[in-house]
This record gives C-alpha cells, structure tokens and sequence, in this order.
C-alpha cells in the first residue's frame, strides 16, 4: 500500500533530524494506542547513527510504549463499550479505521485473557503482535493494573533493549538480520517461554 509505505519513509526521516528522540517516544507512545509503524524502525535507525546511545534510545522507546499502554488501557476502560454493553461508536471507529482492529481479533483475545492474563500481554509486547489490540482490550476487561503494568515493562523493555543490544554489539552488520528474522525469533522465544510454563501447569 502507498501510504504505508509514505508513512514508513516520513517515521524514517527524523532519524536525520534532532528531534529523533523525541519522534522516538511519541512514536513508540502512539503505536500502543492507533499508529500503525512500529518504533523498531526508528529506534534501529537512531541506534544505528550513534551506537553508543543506542540503549538510551531503547529507555526512550519503552517509556513511550508504556506510557502509550496506559492510555490504551483508558481507553478501553472507559469508552470502548457503552453503558449497555454494546461497541460505542470510537470503538466502531477503530474497528473501521485503525489496521489490526476487527471484532473477531477482539472476541479471540477476551479468550485468551481467560486463561493466561500475564502471558497475553508480554507476549504482545514482545512479538510483532499489534500491541495496541492487547492495551485497550485489557482495559476492557479490566485486567488487573499493576499484572498490566509490568507485563508491559517487561514485555516492551525485552523488545526494545534487545535490539539496542544487538546494534551496540554487532553495529550496522546486523541490521539486515534484524529486518529479516528479529520478528520470528521473538515469536520462537515467546512460544518457548510460554510453553515451558504450559508444561508447568497441565504435564508436571
């Protein structure tokens, strides 16, 4: 799509700019909630100019998200649903106009917090799953705050601080990799953390 691909090239113009950081955190703040690029792009590019920053920008990064969760959370507490139940007309907005909102995403996940609350949510924020679904979900279902907060912290942190950790490492060589197979080793990683804990409970 065009204007994806616009956007993705104006996100990737402030990293020339000196107000990258600050871009940085309302671009990581807003992606918990709406915006549809996520702030690896720019948190690669920023770390790429200046390596030694690079976990500064991680810090950044994962302040906005977590602060941007918190809104989401708000969001989804108080004027997703009406006093009837029913979708109100900011959540059909969102299901119309934000990418990676649908109802039927939306009655998966409130399976999904059933069972695993905690888990749902790193699992969001560490994986290229569309975070912003899980933020206002978990206000919707008044998920417990302070499980919200730190799963998110953690969640997020892990995400973000790993690839600032891997370009102050390996400096631009790893780049590539990092665009070609960061989103499916963080998948793997999750599952296999995930899993573990499966095991726990139902096999040990």
């Amino acid at each position: 799509m065009r204007w994806f691909k616009d956007l993705y090239s104006w996100v990737l113009s402030w990293a020339q700019t000196k107000y990258g950081a600050v871009a940085l955190f309302v671009l990581a703040f807003t992606e918990s909630v709406f915006f549809p690029i996520p702030p690896d792009i720019l948190l690669i590019a920023l770390a790429l100019g200046a390596t030694a920053k690079a976990f500064r920008y991680a810090f950044i990064c994962t302040a906005g998200s977590v602060l941007g969760a918190f809104v989401g959370y708000a969001i989804g507490n108080y004027v997703w649903l009406t006093s009837s139940g029913e979708f109100s007309a900011f959540a059909n907005f969102f299901f119309t106009n934000i990418p990676g909102f649908s109802v039927e995403l939306y009655e998966s996940i409130k399976a999904l917090f059933a069972e695993w609350d905690f888990w749902v949510i790193f699992t969001a924020g560490f994986t290229p799953i569309p975070y912003k679904v899980f933020t206002i979900t978990s206000g919707v279902f008044d998920v417990n705050l302070l499980m919200f907060s730190v799963a998110s912290i953690i969640g997020r942190g892990a995400r973000f601080f790993l690839v600032a950790w891997l370009i102050w490492k390996f400096g631009p060589s790893i780049k590539r990799f990092i665009d070609k197979y960061f989103n499916l080793l963080a998948i793997v990683f999750t599952l296999l953390i995930v899993g573990g804990f499966v095991l726990i409970k139902y096999v040990i």
